[in-house]
Formats: C-alpha cells, sequence, structure tokens
C-alpha cells in the first residue's frame, strides 16, 4: 500500500481525482508534476503541502516560482524538473496521469526507481509496452492500472491468476456521444459536440478519443500488453451505462465483471492500495436505480479508429507508436478547428500506412516512429 506519491499530471482530470484519494486515504503527496498550468499548480502546492512542484513549461514554472515563493514548495520546471519529480527518493509511488507520449519518460523514470507505478497513461504501453514491462521486471517496480477498464480486469483476473484458464478478456465501451450515428452523420461533428460524453468527466483529448473509439483501440493494446494476451483473445463491447467497467470470461463459459458507478477515484485508490481494500471517497453504487444495462457491438465501419487500433496491435513493433503519435496530433489539429471529425482516422490511416513499422524496436525507434508519424499528420 502506498504511502508517499508523487502525481505526474497533477493539474488533469485524473491528477486532481488521485490528489482527493491520497487525501482521503491518508497518503502523502511528496511531488507534483503538469506541464503548464501555474495556477492550478499553485492552489495544490498550498493546499497539499509537496516537496517539490514541476511544469514542464519552462515560463510556467517561472511564473510558479514567484508564486510560491513564500513556502518552502521547491519549484522546478522543464522536462528535467518532471523527471526529478518521478524520480524524488521520499516517494514510495507515482501516478502516471501526464496526457499522452510525454507521460512516457517520466513513467520510464519512475520505473527505473523500483517505485509502484499507478499508471493512467496508456499511451506509454501503446508505444513502448514490452520495453517498459521488461523494466519494470528489471528493476523490481509494479506496475498497477488506473483506467477504469483495466482496473476492472485486473480485479476480475485476481479471482484465478492461471491466464491459461483465460478465455477472452471483455473491454466494455460507453460508445461514446455518437453512439448509433452513421458515418455520414459524423462529417459536420464539431469540437463542441465531441467533448459531451454521456457517463465521464475528462480531459478534451481523451474525450475526443472517446467520440472516435480510439480511445478504446488504444486500450486493446495496453490489455495485451498488461495481461501478455494476443489481440484476438481481447474484445470490445458497447455498455452505455458504464456500470460494468470490463470482464473477463474464462475457459469454462463463467464469466467475472467488476461493478461500480462511473467514479475514477475507485481505480485510482485501488492502485495505489492493492493488495488492501480500505474505505475511500468514491460514490457508491446504487444497485435499485442504476436502471437496466444494455450491451450491443461497436460500429468499426462509422468509427474507423478502433479497426485501426486492432490493425496496429497485429503489427505490433512500431505501429503502436505511430498510430498514437498520429492520433495526437490529428485530435489536436481537430482540438484548434483545424481539420474535421472524420479527418482524424484519415489522418491515422496515412501514418500507418506512409511509416514504415520496426519491430522489436528500441527507444530512439519509438521515439523517431512517433515524430514521423505526427509529421504525416500535420
Amino acid at each position: 500500500m502506498s504511502k508517499k506519491v508523487t502525481v505526474l499530471g497533477s493539474t488533469g482530470s485524473i491528477g486532481r481525482q488521485s490528489l482527493e484519494v491520497i487525501a482521503a486515504c491518508g497518503m502523502e503527496a511528496v511531488a507534483l508534476a503538469a506541464n503548464s498550468s501555474a495556477k492550478l499548480m499553485e492552489e495544490q502546492a498550498r493546499r497539499y503541502r509537496p516537496a517539490l512542484a514541476a511544469l514542464a513549461d519552462e515560463r510556467a514554472a517561472a511564473d510558479l516560482r514567484v508564486r510560491l515563493a513564500d513556502t518552502n514548495v521547491r519549484v522546478v520546471g522543464g522536462l528535467e524538473g518532471v523527471l526529478e519529480a518521478a524520480t524524488i527518493s521520499s516517494a514510495d509511488t507515482a501516478i502516471a496521469a501526464l496526457v499522452g507520449m510525454a507521460g512516457l519518460r517520466p513513467t520510464l523514470a519512475s520505473i527505473r526507481e523500483g517505485k509502484r507505478v499507478c499508471l493512467a497513461n496508456k499511451e506509454t504501453l501503446v508505444c513502448a509496452g514490452p520495453l517498459v514491462l521488461e523494466e519494470a521486471k528489471d528493476y523490481g517496480a509494479k506496475v498497477y492500472p488506473v483506467d477504469s477498464e483495466h482496473s476492472a480486469l485486473f480485479q476480475c483476473l485476481e479471482a484465478n491468476r492461471d491466464r491459461g484458464e483465460v478465455k477472452r478478456l471483455i473491454l466494455t465501451c460507453s460508445g461514446g456521444p455518437f453512439y448509433g450515428k452513421k458515418r455520414e452523420e459524423l462529417a459536420g461533428i464539431t469540437v463542441e459536440d465531441a467533448l459531451k460524453h454521456p457517463n465521464w468527466s475528462m480531459g478534451a483529448k481523451i474525450t475526443v478519443d472517446s467520440a472516435t473509439l480510439m480511445n478504446k483501440g488504444l486500450e486493446v493494446i495496453e490489455a495485451m500488453h498488461l495481461y501478455r494476451m494476443p489481440v484476438e483473445k481481447i474484445s470490445v463491447v458497447i455498455h452505455r451505462e458504464s456500470i460494468i467497467h470490463s470482464l473477463v470470461e474464462y475457459c469454462d463459459n463463467a464469466m467475472l465483471a467488476q461493478l461500480g458507478a462511473p467514479d475514477m477515484r475507485l481505480p485510482i485508490q485501488y492502485a495505489l492500495t492493492y493488495p488492501k481494500r480500505i474505505p475511500g471517497p468514491s460514490a457508491p453504487l446504487d444497485l435499485w436505480n442504476c436502471g437496466p444495462l444494455t450491451f450491443g457491438a461497436p460500429d468499426l465501419e462509422a468509427f474507423p479508429c478502433m479497426a485501426l487500433a486492432l490493425e496496429a496491435a497485429k503489427t505490433g513493433g512500431t505501429a503502436g507508436a505511430i498510430l498514437n503519435g498520429a492520433n495526437e496530433a490529428a485530435v489536436g489539429l481537430f482540438l484548434e478547428g483545424k481539420i474535421g471529425f472524420l479527418d482524424i482516422p484519415a489522418r491515422v490511416e496515412k501514418a500507418l500506412a506512409s511509416v514504415p513499422a520496426v519491430q522489436n524496436p528500441t527507444m530512439q525507434d519509438i521515439l523517431d516512429a512517433d515524430q514521423a508519424a505526427r509529421e504525416t499528420v500535420l
């Protein structure tokens, strides 16, 4: 069970909820890191009193240094500052919640210190799964999932640790705000439309990924690495209510599911406290009033991002880094109003076709693939 925690990505949705859990469970936040939100970081630093606060943006870090001049919080900036937060010796745990490819190096840095890593950054495993997990093994670091779906799979797999008896992992998917729409109906989708998720309150990038179903494709790749399962043994089911967070089907056709209210504080807490369960701040599930539970198949024609992710999963190597880099760049352009909603999968597909995938990649191969994919999209 964690006692002293670094929160990488503290100003994002997962980071803010992580700090709630840390406080409610009697833990201590010893370091905070984020990209550029100086004002929110100041508020967090004053409330939680970490020893260290890091902002990747140097100008924002300089601003934060002035804001916190009357405190004992040490402020650092740039990638080196974030890496210092990731490796701070007083922390036994790091919550890896930096968004996108930016989370890879800090997560690896925490792993190399042998810390418990509560992984909320799925891109780390999508881009460099085998490398990351091999380093975790070498350095004795434990990696626990924070995504609600992967936490659910982890909890269901705890019932039977013989992976040979697992028939299938089943990831649930809300379907996003456009469930049921045909491809032609998605042409005029606006940024505002895409950011209206029916069940979860998340950051802009992951909310768009949920709308395109890319998020679920990325989760399939993440599950492959976390649970060492081939893509053929991982399925996705649309479950609009987000009550069942995922399921495991065993060889005897029994299915185990983890249920809970759509509240990210529960999987965050389980990653921090495993193998213990303790009372925490997450909302209880009211079975009498949660309504009927429904299930359906994803529409890969209307939402081709998921199909592209499944193909990248089968290709392996740097295909995950190409997929992720292209998607991050395309989603960024969409959020800026420079391309349309349907241009996201089109540009990701172009990158996957244009950038060769390298098998058994080094870290440099992964970084090069990411950069090449972004350049193709832009």
